[in-house]
C-alpha cells in the first residue's frame, strides 16, 4: 500500500472514532436542574464513555454507529461547573457550566427578532451585564433529512452581546431570572417567515385527518410553482426595484422595499417538516423545562387559517412525544395589526385559544392591546416576555396566581346572552363586544360584569344568538384579567 493511502486511511479512522459533542455542550453551557440530563455524542463504536459534572458520573458504551447517551442524575443550581467527557485516552472538558432553567424558543420573525429592534434598546443594553443568563442559537438550515448536529455557541449576556438576542426569549429568560434567582438558559431556533408546518415532522402531520385538506391544496401549489418563471419573474422586478431605488436615493425619498427572490425564500422556509429535521431535531433531547413559541402570521392567510387549530397542538405532541415528557409549552397569540389579512388573522388567534384549551400544561400569552397598525413586528417585545414570564411563574413554578379567563358557556336570558367566565374580569371602557341574531347581522353591542359573568345585549336584537368580543385585526380592547392582562378574543357562534 502507498505510503500516502495508509496516511489517509489512518486519519480516516482516527476521525471516525474521535470524540464528538454536539455543540450545545459547549463552554457557557446551561443545564436543566431538578431532572435527569442527557448527554451525548459520537466516539468509537463499543468505546467506553465516561461523563462527569458536579460530582456526578454517568457511563456508556458507544453503538456500533458510534453514538453513545448517558442520562446524568438530577442536578442542583450551582455556581459554575466543569462537564467532562472522556473516550479513551481523549477528554472533552467544558467549562462554565451553569445548572438553572432552560427553555426553547422558537417560531419566526417576531420571535426571531433581536433585542436591538426592541424599543428602548440603548437602556436595555446598559443594563444587560446579566451573566446568569446564556443564549444558544440554533444556526442550522432547513433540511430535507434528520439533522443530528446543532450548530451554534452558548453566549453569556453582556451589554456587547445582548443585541443580538431573541427579545422576546431574553425578556422572558431575565423575568424568571430575576424571579426565580437561578441561571436561565434560552434556545433560540427560529425563522423569520416560516409557516408552521416546517416545523412538524412530515409524517406526522401526514397521519393526522384534518391535515389532508390542507395537503391536497398544497399539492396543487406546488405543481403551479414554476422555478424557471418565478426566476424570471424576479429578475425583472429586481432590476426595476434598482431603477426606483437609484431615482428615490437621488430625489432624497425612501427607498422602496427590495423583491424577495421567491427561490431563497421557499428554501429558507423548507418544505413542510424542513425546519424541524434542520432546526429542531438536533436538539432533541436536550433536557429543557418547557417552550415557547411566537408564530402564526404566516399561516392566516385564507387557506391555511383553518388549519392551525390542528397544527399547533400536534407539533406540542410531536415535540413533547419526541423529547418523552410533557413539558410546559406556551404561545403568543397574534396582536392587533392591520394584516389585510382579515378573517384568517383572527381565525389563528382562534385556534391559539382553543389549543390552550385542549392542550395540557399550556397556555398563552395575549397581546391585543400592545401591536403596532403598520407593523408586524412590534418593538414592545419587553412586555411580550413578561407576559410569558407571568405564565410560567404562575403555573409552571408556582410563584404566583396566573389568571387567564375564557367563556366556558353561554346562555340567552331576558334578550341578553349571559357569558360564564373561568374567572373573573373587569371591563374598562365600552366598545369590543357585538351580538347577532338568527340573520347573522352583527350590531355593536353593551357589557356589563358581574365576577365571573359577562352579560351582553343590545337594543337592536331583541332574540341574539351569537356574540362576539375583539373579533378584529385591530379590536377595542375592553376586558381585562385581575392582573391587567387583555383577555383574548373570543366567539360563541362557528360561522
Amino acid at each position: 500500500m502507498k505510503p500516502l493511502m495508509l496516511c489517509l486511511l489512518v486519519v480516516a479512522g482516527i476521525a471516525r472514532g474521535a470524540l464528538e459533542l454536539p455543540a450545545i455542550f459547549s463552554d457557557h453551557a446551561v443545564l436543566q436542574r431538578d431532572r435527569a440530563v442527557p448527554v451525548w455524542g459520537w466516539a468509537e463504536p463499543g468505546g467506553s464513555v465516561t461523563v462527569a459534572i458536579a460530582g456526578q458520573e454517568a457511563k456508556a458504551t458507544a453503538g456500533a454507529d458510534g453514538k453513545w447517551r448517558v442520562d446524568l442524575p438530577k442536578l442542583d443550581a450551582k455556581g459554575p461547573q466543569t462537564l467532562t467527557v472522556t473516550a479513551g485516552s481523549e477528554t472533552k472538558t467544558i467549562q462554565d457550566v451553569l445548572v438553572g432553567e432552560v427553555w426553547l424558543a422558537s417560531g419566526q420573525s417576531n420571535m426571531a427578532m433581536t433585542v436591538s429592534r426592541a424599543k428602548d434598546f440603548n437602556k436595555e443594553r446598559a443594563a444587560a451585564k446579566l451573566p446568569e443568563i446564556r443564549v444558544f442559537t440554533e444556526r442550522s438550515a432547513a433540511s430535507a433529512q434528520m439533522n443530528d448536529r446543532p450548530t451554534g455557541t452558548w453566549v453569556v449576556c453582556t451589554p456587547e452581546t445582548v443585541g443580538s438576542f431573541s427579545a422576546t426569549a431574553f425578556f422572558f429568560g431575565r423575568e424568571i431570572h430575576q424571579a426565580l434567582q437561578a441561571p436561565v438558559g434560552i434556545i433560540n431556533s427560529s425563522v423569520g417567515g416560516t409557516p408552521i408546518e416546517s416545523w412538524i415532522r412530515l409524517d406526522v402531520q401526514h397521519a393526522h385527518p384534518a391535515l389532508k385538506e390542507y395537503f391536497a391544496g398544497r399539492e396543487k401549489g406546488k405543481a403551479a410553482f414554476d422555478p424557471v418563471q418565478m426566476k424570471a419573474v424576479y429578475e425583472k422586478q429586481l432590476a426595476n426595484w434598482k431603477k426606483a431605488a437609484q431615482a428615490a436615493k437621488a430625489a432624497g425619498k425612501t427607498v422602496p422595499r427590495q423583491p424577495q427572490d421567491p427561490i431563497a425564500v421557499r428554501a429558507r422556509k423548507g418544505e413542510v417538516g424542513g425546519l424541524f429535521n434542520g432546526k429542531i431535531a438536533p436538539l432533541i433531547p436536550y433536557a429543557i423545562r418547557g417552550a415557547l413559541w411566537y408564530q402564526g402570521e404566516a399561516n392566516s392567510s385564507a387557506d391555511k387559517a383553518q388549519f392551525y387549530q390542528h397544527q399547533l397542538p400536534l407539533l406540542v405532541q410531536d415535540w413533547r412525544g419526541r423529547w418523552g415528557y410533557e413539558f410546559p409549552f406556551a404561545w403568543v397569540q397574534l396582536p392587533n395589526y392591520a394584516s389585510g389579512r382579515g378573517e384568517g388573522w383572527m381565525r389563528v388567534r382562534e385556534a391559539a385559544l382553543k389549543s390552550v384549551q385542549s392542550v395540557p400544561n399550556s397556555g398563552m400569552a395575549v397581546t391585543l392591546d400592545i401591536g403596532e397598525e403598520k407593523n408586524i413586528h412590534p418593538n414592545n417585545k419587553q412586555e411580550v416576555g413578561r407576559r410569558l414570564a407571568l405564565w410560567a411563574l404562575g403555573t409552571v413554578y408556582g410563584k404566583e396566581r396566573h389568571s387567564q379567563p375564557w367563556p366556558v358557556k353561554h346562555e340567552v336570558k331576558d334578550g341578553a346572552i349571559q357569558l360564564t367566565m373561568t374567572e373573573p374580569v373587569r371591563l374598562e371602557g365600552e366598545g369590543g363586544f357585538v351580538i347577532a341574531g338568527a340573520d347573522k347581522v352583527w350590531h355593536p353591542a353593551k357589557a356589563e360584569v358581574r365576577d365571573k359573568t359577562l352579560i351582553i345585549s343590545s337594543a337592536a336584537v331583541t332574540e341574539p344568538v351569537a356574540v362576539r368580543y375583539a373579533w378584529e385585526e385591530m379590536p377595542k380592547v375592553t376586558l381585562w384579567t385581575e392582573q391587567g392582562i387583555p383577555v383574548t378574543q373570543f366567539r360563541t357562534d362557528s360561522w
